[in-house]
This record gives C-alpha cells, structure tokens and sequence, in this order.
C-alpha cells in the first residue's frame, strides 16, 4: 500500500473514528485502525467490537491495500505534523512508513485479515431525517440513560419507529426522557431498537453538521452514514419497559414558571441539600412554589418562586439533579409541570404541543 495526502486529509477521518480505539485491549488488533486506500480515497476504520466507526477522504493512492497500524499512535503523530503539509504513508514489509518533509516514522502493523469489520447489517429499514434532527433526538434524551444498571436493556436509548416519527426515549428507573423527530417519509414498519450507551456517545460526538443521516436498522445492528463517516453499532438484546405507562396523562394540577427563574432558585436550594441523594422538598401554593433542602449538618436552605399556579395546597420531594437535567432539556423560556398529588410522578415539558417531555419521579424526603 502507497498513498500521499495532505495531513488534513488523514487527520479528518483519523480523529471522526479514534473515540472507539483504546490503548488497552483484550485483542492486540482493536488498539490498532485499519487503513484501507483504493480508487483514490483513503478510509480508516475503528472499532471496539460494539461500536464500529469508518471515515473515508480523498487521497492519491499509488498501491492499494490494506494494514492496521496502532490508532493512538497515528494520530498523535499526525497531530505532531505541521499544517497543510503533505505526507506519504507506505507498506514497507511489516512496518508503515509515514514520510512528511523532513520527518520521518516506522509503525509496526498488523495484518489487515485480523481486523474485525461488519460487513451487512441486513437492514429491515432505512429512514433518512436531518443531521440537526437527529442529534436533537439524542441530546435531549441521552442524559436519561442507566449507567451499569443490571437491567441491561436501561444502559441505551431506544429508537422507535412510528409512522413517520422517530421517537428516541431515555430511562434509569428514576427519571425519562422522550423526544420525538418527524422523518422525510413513512417509516416502513414500526420498530423498537435500544441502541447501547457507547454508541449514542459517540453519535452524538459525530453528528452536529449540514445534510441528512441514512440510518439502517436491523435485527441486530445498527447503521448511520453521516457524511463520510459510517456508524455501525450492536443492538442491545432485550425488551425496553412499557415507557407510555409512566408518563402522566393528564396531570390535574399544571404550574407554569419562569424556566430560568426555576432552575436557578433550583441550584441555589440544592448547595444544602444531602450530598448523596440530593433531595429537596417542593411546596405548592397557589402562584407560589416554594423549595427547601437540608442536609445531615443541619443546614438548611430555602427559596421561593412566582409561578402561575392555581389550585390545592402540595408537597413533594424530587432529587434536584434530576429536575435541573429536564430544566436544562427544555427551550422554551416558560416550563410548565404537571403533578397529580404529593405522590406523583412529576411530568416537566414546554407549553403547548413539546416535541420532548420529561418525566421525574418522586422521592420519599
């Protein structure tokens, strides 16, 4: 293999796939990437075994083939390169040699046989919906997400299809988060997929540019092409709980606030609130809510809020941490939350017809 680029050119792609390679890995072969260089276009491949990233650019390639060369490595020498200057990469027996003016590297590689790629995913269904959309969709959501939760099926978002929606939708036991996108066309079938926690990082690394995602989705695998870069990525295996269950309704009691004047008062109260739980008791009153945390030294906080509110008398405790996530999702400048009684979930989202809604559950204080 020969190809000469400029640094750019392989530093692009090189960073887009590098978030899956670690140093340390149970199969020498993960801590490497595949370069693969043909039809004048270089592509670099990275994976982890769950998560699979390949970025691809132009390039002139001399002699195509194949080599896996040590990612961390590659990258912190392309880095090191100065700008715009152009360099030469070639097979040299069982070393790659990197030459750019003056300088001058020998990798060691691997054999590219011994990299594992996913070929076809067999796709049930292809969508295509906007870069913007879709990174909507997890940014509103991903926060909601389990981390080393025995229940598997929690550390994930699900992705579900639905007519010509795409719902993403996020949950620890505690606290949800949905949000809905509109797709270009009808969904072909409705579908429910949980798309491992890594690989919604890493989405969400990716996506933010001009232009639309083509997103595949099969029994078992996952697949996005945003721009140059191709995003594989295992299914989680298990059954997502019930979501639409949890959601209220129609909560009897609906107060609608400042959502910054909230969030900040919120922040205020929870300095003095218990480190480890992070409770905090709401009290509400007609056009008032009133917030108040004390921790295991006695210390007490308290603040108070003008809401549009009218109604009974209520008293709640939320973990605080949990209320400003959804605060912070939401971005409209009034919220409105919905309760039931003093035992209820409680469902934060903004006025009228919300594309996202949140749903936090109590806690005893």
């Amino acid at each position: 293999m020969k190809l000469t680029a400029t640094r750019e050119q392989i530093l692009a792609p090189l960073q887009s796939v590098i978030g899956v390679v670690e140093r340390r890995q149970t199969m020498p072969v993960l801590s490497n990437v595949l370069l693969a260089a043909r039809n004048n276009r270089v592509s670099i491949t990275g994976t982890d075994l769950e998560v699979e990233l390949v970025a691809s650019n132009e390039a002139q390639v001399q002699q195509p083939g194949d080599v896996t060369v040590p990612g961390r490595k590659l990258l912190d020498i392309f880095r090191a390169i100065p700008e715009k200057v152009t360099v030469t990469v070639a097979t040299d027996g069982e070393r790659v040699s990197i030459r750019a003016g003056k300088s001058r590297f020998t990798l060691s590689t691997l054999p590219a046989s011994e990299f594992p790629v996913v070929d076809e995913i067999n796709a049930q269904q292809t969508l295509t919906l906007s870069q913007g959309d879709f990174r909507r969709l997890i940014d509103k959501t991903h926060f909601s997400m389990a981390q080393q939760d025995v229940r598997y099926y929690l550390n994930g978002l699900l992705l579900e299809t639905d007519g010509k929606t795409l719902r993403a939708v996020a949950t620890d036991g505690h606290r949800l988060a949905l949000c809905e996108a509109e797709l270009e066309s009808k969904a072909k079938t409705n579908q429910q997929v949980i798309l491992p926690r890594k690989g919604v990082l890493e989405l969400q690394r990716i996506l933010g540019g001009e232009g639309t995602v083509d997103l595949a989705i099969g029994s078992s695998h996952v697949r996005a092409q945003i721009g140059d870069i191709r995003f594989t990525s295992k299914l989680i295996d298990g059954r997502f709980p019930e979501y639409g269950r949890v959601i209220p309704a129609n909560p009897s009691k609906q107060v609608e606030a400042d959502r910054e004047g909230l969030r900040q008062a919120l922040q205020r109260t929870a300095i003095l609130s218990n480190e480890k739980y992070r409770g905090v008791r709401i009290n509400l009153k007609p056009d008032l809510v009133t917030i108040q945390a004390h921790n295991p030294e006695q210390e007490e906080a308290e603040d108070q809020v003008e809401v549009a509110y009218q109604g009974d008398e209520v008293e709640i405790g939320f973990n605080v941490t949990y209320l400003l996530d959804a605060l912070a999702a939401v971005d409209s400048e009034k919220v409105v939350l919905g309760l039931t009684d003093g035992n209820s979930s409680c469902l934060v989202r903004a006025p009228g017809a919300a594309t996202s809604k949140y749903v936090v559950m109590p806690m005893r204080l």
